[in-house]
């Protein structure tokens, strides 16, 4: 007995499957319709072709199949590192290493429209910066002579930015730093400045060496011109001291026989001792202070004065020459 397909049945099925068909397709536009936007990127959606609008970043809603995604703009900081070489105006090579920072502009819809069509690929706007930097770079250092490099790295890079700057702002972009991180030269240029820095490095040392001894010598001869000066201080005081004392010496030997001869007078005994004790003393300083002069002895007591006041004078003479 064949076997009876009750026709309700199979067009439940249909039914069934038309349903499946369709949520299914209902699934597939809603799922194809969203899309996430990562953040520091911000896309740009194309309706056949054309610009349509940008969607900023987390879950964002396109319509299917029409709309598409054109390209998605990243607004972070971006690098590039170059390496180039340039020539100076005296035909010296010159080889550097550098990095550009940049980033987009800002994150408006004109400047992310233009970022997004200026250049059809990353490709193409890394190739135009390494140009224009190089351009930029090759311009100046063919202008300047190479001794000078070196110490006109900040120049060069100041130059180079507001070159720069200027285009990639057309362009969308804003310039954040430009470092160039290496400057070398060929071998033979190398070798010639390191002789020259080491000639220099010797020239000063002599130089400081020099400054050091004559440093030294005027300290030690300011040193003996004090210790000169002082110790003649001291002999100039000392011969006061000396001269003062001889002096006092006398005044008070002078007072003392004085005194002496009061009292032999006194007692009627001849005073003639003392004036003999006077005279060898006068003569014991001549032949101290004499220096080479001659004077005649008397024994008696007039020529003891006599011989006394002479003697008395040339030693007056000789302190105050002293």
């Amino acid at each position: 007995m064949p076997l009876k397909i009750n026709p309700n049945f199979i067009k439940k099925i249909q039914m069934n499957n038309e349903l499946l068909i369709t949520l299914g397709i209902i699934a597939l536009i809603i799922f194809s319709s969203l899309l996430t936007v990562t953040q520091g990127t911000i896309a740009v959606v194309t309706l056949f072709g054309k610009y349509r609008r940008i969607l900023q970043p987390g879950l964002r809603f396109k319509i299917p199949i029409i709309e598409q995604i054109y390209r998605r703009v990243s607004i972070q900081n971006q690098s590039i590192e170059m390496e180039f070489q340039a020539v100076t105006i005296d035909q010296a090579n010159v080889y550097f290493k550098s990095m550009l920072l940049y980033s987009v502009l800002d994150s408006e819809e004109e400047t992310i429209k233009k970022v997004a069509f200026k250049f059809i690929s990353n490709k193409d706007l890394m190739q135009a910066l390494i140009r224009t930097i190089e351009g930029s770079i090759r311009a100046y250092v063919a202008s300047q002579k190479q001794s000078e490099i070196l110490g006109r790295r900040h120049e060069l890079v100041d130059s180079v930015k507001n070159q720069i700057d200027n285009t990639l702002e057309m362009w969308g972009y804003h310039l954040i730093d430009l470092q160039i991180n290496d400057i070398t030269f060929d071998q033979a240029i190398i070798e010639s400045m390191s002789r020259v820095v080491a000639s220099n490095n010797l020239k000063a040392a002599a130089e400081n060496e020099g400054q050091a001894l004559l440093i030294t010598k005027t300290k030690a001869a300011e040193a003996d011109g004090n210790a000169t000066k002082i110790a003649a201080l001291a002999e100039k005081e000392a011969a006061m001291l000396r001269g003062q004392g001889v002096a006092l010496f006398r005044q008070e030997v002078a007072k003392g026989m004085s005194e002496a001869a009061d009292e032999m007078k006194a007692a009627n005994l001849d005073t003639n001792v003392i004036l003999f004790s006077m005279w060898t003393e006068a003569i014991k300083n001549f032949a101290e202070y004499g220096n080479g002069n001659t004077i005649f002895l008397d024994g008696s007591a007039e020529g003891m004065q006599r011989t006394m006041k002479q003697i008395q004078a040339m030693i007056s003479t000789k302190d105050k020459e002293a």
